[in-house]
């Protein structure tokens, strides 16, 4: 075991615990407020949390392990294509924005779902989107384990299961104990870590790599379509490029995980200075990253897993301390995306189907065990998901992704801005988007040369259009 590498590693899990254990002080014992408090960080995040909490979120294995994995592969194309990312914080914090909030708390909501169920005043709409949260959930959860594993696991040369263990109780440890509010100010920590972190990983790349011009050089002798905005293979069309952005731009605002930050902030002006900080953060971040990816080709040619890219260029170019310190960088992506999606889960369970459904006067005592319980079950069953990983983890995170996105995006954003959309009309959305999404993605994949997502999305739209107008006459909109 390389214990130069390891070591920093270690150091900042560390870190990362104590801040857990620093946080878990701060929750309450009441009934509401410990809700709020374990799944929202009692609303009291300023503007640099909440810009980092949505960076690093956001930002996880499949952008810091699977993408530059993709990007080595295909090259510049694939970098123009992950950049389409950059306006996420900023899209999701204008679209849903003061409105969002001031909602949120009217409907005293603490999860997206609260915020359908005070919408919509429907059990059926509460129902299917726990249901869609759980289901792919779950697969982007497997997906960020199965990156924090194999990171660990090309580190320190243990077996895939151990290093999955190690990264499992690292997770479960401190967001059980610490809630939203340790998970938002780890998010913090890990998203200056990854700005720092990447900065110096490019640098030391291109320097390994004899500079730009000879990079360049080296990748157009090997295949000029390596520089081109159109893959390795000449397969990344203008339209299926295009489209990518429906997926990680537009659709980011149907991510319960992401827009539970956007009732999480303590006031507007908190909510702008995210917008400039998150927009300007992620730009850097993601074009770093992937561009690590690309460089990496000529100075480690024939990497075959391309999820071991980051770790092993990070090995090679930079002395072993820094490189632990730098690869804190995609294990902090990866545990602040982890974390953040174990609240959402166990918020569904916990919150929108228990206190809803089936105790709704539980005691606060049995709230907060219950709470616990469920993050730590949930934990461990995605630990037994993720024994059997696929070779490219990006595409079980984007699919989950999709899925989230076709059921959640306009459910939110009409019934936030459209008074006549109503519980039936969401319903309709959901399940179509939900079915149509499945649907397309095993038998009508990137149909018209655009990602799969597009039509399910427009499908749904239309599904929430037509059926709100057919049924204005049978509901009304709750003030």
């Amino acid at each position: 075991m390389n214990w130069s590498v390891v070591i920093p590693l270690m150091l900042f899990l560390l870190l990362i615990f104590v801040i857990g254990f620093w946080a878990s002080k701060h929750i309450r014992t009441t009934n509401t407020s410990f809700l709020s408090e374990y799944f929202l960080g009692g609303r009291q995040l300023g503007g640099l949390i909440l810009a980092m909490t949505m960076i690093a979120t956001y930002g996880s294995a499949s952008s810091f392990i699977g993408g530059p994995g993709v990007a080595y592969t295909e090259g510049l194309g694939w970098v123009l294509l992950a950049m389409s990312q950059v306006v996420t914080g900023y899209f999701v914090l204008m679209v849903l924005g003061k409105k969002f909030a001031i909602m949120s708390r009217r409907y005293k909501a603490v999860t997206l779902i609260d915020f359908l169920k005070g919408r919509y005043q429907s059990k059926w709409v509460v129902l299917v989107s726990a249901f869609s949260i759980i289901i792919f959930l779950f697969s982007a959860m497997a997906a960020q384990w199965v990156g924090g594993a194999r990171l660990i696991e090309s580190l320190t040369g243990l077996s895939y299961i151990s290093a999955l263990f190690i990264f499992a109780l690292s997770v479960l440890v401190y967001v059980i104990l610490g809630g939203f509010r340790a998970v938002a100010l780890t998010d913090t920590v890990q998203g200056i870590v990854m700005l720092l972190g990447t900065l110096i990983l490019l640098i030391a790349t291109i320097a390994a790599g004899g500079g730009i011009d000879n990079i360049m050089a080296d990748l157009q002798a090997e295949n000029p379509n390596l520089i081109t905005p159109f893959g390795a293979e000449g397969t990344l069309s203008a339209s299926y490029v295009s489209s990518f952005w429906i997926l990680v731009g537009v659709g980011v605002v149907g991510l319960p995980h992401v827009t539970v930050r956007a009732m999480s902030y303590k006031n507007s002006k908190a909510m702008h200075r995210a917008l400039i900080i998150g927009t300007v953060v992620v730009g850097f971040i993601m074009l770093n990253m992937h561009l690590i990816g690309v460089f990496a080709r000529p100075i480690m040619p024939g990497i075959e897993v391309g999820d071991k890219v980051m770790p092993l260029i990070a090995l090679e170019v930079l002395p072993a301390w820094l490189a632990g310190v730098v690869l804190a960088a995609p294990m902090a992506a990866i545990m602040s995306t982890v974390d953040s999606l174990l609240l959402v889960v166990s918020s569904a369970v916990v919150k929108d189907v228990y206190l809803n459904y089936i105790e709704p006067k539980a005691t606060p005592k049995k709230v907060k065990k219950l709470s616990f319980s469920i993050t730590a079950i949930l934990g461990i069953l995605v630990f037994l998901m993720a024994l059997d990983p696929p070779d490219l983890l990006i595409w079980l995170n984007l699919f989950a992704f999709g899925g989230l996105e076709a059921a959640f995006i306009w459910p939110v954003v009409l019934g936030l801005y459209w008074k006549k959309g109503n519980k039936y009309g969401a319903l309709a959305s959901m399940l179509i988007g939900i079915l149509s999404y499945i649907i397309f993605h095993l038998y009508l994949p990137n149909l018209f040369d655009m990602h799969t997502v597009v039509m399910p999305v427009l499908l749904s739209l239309a599904g929430y259009v037509v059926v709100s107008i057919a049924t204005s006459s049978r509901t009304t909109v709750p003030e």
